[in-house]
C-alpha cells in the first residue's frame, strides 16, 4: 500500500515537474518572440531616428549654403558695379571696391569648403576642420556692418543689457538673422539705411533689423505678392523661422508702413 502511494506520489511530481518544463519553455519562447519584436522595433527606431537626423542635417546645410551664397554673392555684384561705373574716374575707389570683391569671394569659398569638409572629411583621415574658419557669429557683426555700409547701405548697431556667452547654435542663428535681412536690404533698397537692434534680456536674445525704403503707401514698393523676398516668404527668411523655431522663438518679418523693412526674432535663452 505503501509503495502504491509513493508511486502514485511520484508520479504527480513528474507530470507535475513535466508541466512546469513544459511552462518554462513555452515562456522562453514568448520571450525569445519579445526580445526579437522588441529588437526589430528598437532597429526600426534606430533607422528612423537615423533617417530624420540626415534629413535635418541636410536642412542645416542647405540653409547654410544660401546664407553663405546670397550674402557674398549680392556683395560682389553691388561693388563690381560700383567698381564699374567709377573705373575711368576714380580708379582707387574702383580698386577699394573689387578688393571687397575679393575679400568676399575668398570668404565664400572659405564657409564652403567648410560645409563640403563636413559632408565629404578627408579620406586620409586628417581633420577636415584645420585651418577653416568658424561659423559667423555676433562676434563678427562689426566685420558684417562694415561690408554692407562699404556696399552702399549705411548700419547703425545699437546694443542694450548685458553681452553674455549664447549657446553656439543661438549665436550663429542670431548672425545669420542680421545678415539675410541686411542682404536683402542691400539687394532691394534704393538709398537709406539700415538699424539693427541686438537686446539681451533676462530669458532672452532679440534681434530686430529696421530698413527704410520706398513706402507701401506710396506704391513705389514692391507688392506682397510681387516677389517672395518682398513679401518675406524667401527661401532665406524661411529658413530663418525654421532656425529660429528649433530653439522655441519666433521671427516676424513684415514691410513697414513708412518704408522699408522689419525682422524682428526673439531666442529663449537661459538667464546667466
Amino acid at each position: 500500500m505503501g509503495t502504491l502511494v509513493l508511486a502514485g506520489a511520484l508520479a504527480v511530481a513528474v507530470a507535475v515537474a513535466a508541466g512546469l518544463l513544459a511552462a518554462l519553455v513555452r515562456a522562453r519562447r514568448r520571450h525569445a518572440r519579445a526580445m526579437g519584436e522588441r529588437g526589430w522595433l528598437m532597429e526600426r527606431e534606430r533607422e528612423t531616428a537615423a533617417r530624420a537626423a540626415v534629413d535635418e542635417e541636410r536642412a542645416r546645410i542647405a540653409r547654410e549654403l544660401h546664407d553663405i551664397v546670397s550674402h557674398n554673392v549680392s556683395v560682389m555684384i553691388v561693388q563690381t558695379a560700383a567698381a564699374r561705373e567709377v573705373l575711368s574716374t576714380l580708379p582707387e575707389t574702383a580698386a577699394a571696391a573689387l578688393t571687397e570683391v575679393e575679400k568676399a569671394g575668398r570668404t565664400t569659398m572659405t564657409e564652403l569648403r567648410h560645409l563640403l569638409g563636413l559632408l565629404a572629411p578627408d579620406a586620409s583621415g586628417a581633420d577636415a576642420d584645420a585651418g577653416l574658419t568658424p561659423q559667423p557669429t555676433l562676434a563678427a557683426l562689426g566685420q558684417l556692418v562694415d561690408r554692407i555700409a562699404f556696399a552702399g547701405l549705411p548700419v547703425e548697431v545699437r546694443v542694450s543689457g548685458e553681452p553674455r556667452p549664447l549657446p553656439s547654435g543661438i549665436d550663429v542663428t542670431a548672425y545669420r538673422i542680421v545678415q539675410e535681412a541686411l542682404t536683402n536690404a542691400l539687394k532691394h533698397g534704393t538709398g537709406g539705411k539700415a538699424e539693427v537692434t541686438i537686446r539681451y534680456a533676462e530669458r532672452a536674445l532679440r534681434v530686430e533689423v529696421l530698413t527704410t525704403g520706398p513706402s507701401v503707401l506710396t506704391g513705389d514698393a514692391v507688392p506682397r505678392g510681387g516677389g517672395t523676398e518682398g513679401s518675406g516668404a524667401g527661401r532665406g527668411l524661411l529658413g530663418l523661422r525654421q532656425r529660429v523655431s528649433v530653439y522655441g522663438g519666433d521671427l516676424d518679418a513684415r514691410r513697414r508702413l513708412g518704408g522699408g523693412f522689419r525682422v524682428r526674432a526673439r531666442i529663449p535663452v537661459e538667464g546667466p
